[in-house]
């Protein structure tokens, strides 16, 4: 895990903790007061709510006590985990960048890819100029390895 995904892991944690499980709560026994359990919906969506956020503590503390915090910057060379990589498709010469990081933290809004997608897969070991094709649902792609960065 890089250090950011670790630090945001830790972010979320606290935030479930000292503020949406004490709103839940609050939330619950609200609806409690309303009477008939059975028949209050505000009651069982407060309690679905409860078992979410009770569910991803558990996971998140799960992570954030087996994580391995690797810092990207003191690493160099050929492609590997936290590397920032620059890609040109060599069909359309499009370009793209992505930083391959932990199952935990992958995020195709923000350009990290999990490093056990194809695509990383492929480009591990793969250096700056080196040419890398992809099995992709949609087929093979190329791409040319423009840049690579530990930032």
């Amino acid at each position: 895990m890089t250090p950011a995904g670790f630090t945001a892991a830790e972010a979320e944690l606290k935030q479930l903790k000292s503020k949406d499980r004490p709103a839940v709560i609050k939330a619950i026994a609200e609806a409690r007061e309303h009477g008939d359990l059975s028949e209050n919906a505000e009651y069982h969506a407060a309690r679905e709510q409860q078992s979410h956020i009770e569910g991803r503590i558990k996971e998140l503390e799960g992570i954030i006590g087996l994580a391995d915090v690797i810092d990207v910057t003191k690493l160099s060379g050929s492609i590997k985990f936290g590397a920032t990589v620059e890609l040109a498709d060599e069909d359309t010469d499009e370009e793209k960048t992505y930083q391959i990081v932990g199952e935990t933290e992958a995020d195709m809004t923000r350009n990290k890819i999990n490093i056990k997608s194809p695509i990383a897969r492929a480009l591990i070991g793969k250096e700056e100029g080196d040419s890398v094709e992809v099995r992709t649902p949609g087929g093979v792609r190329s791409y040319e390895v423009l840049s690579v960065k530990y930032i």
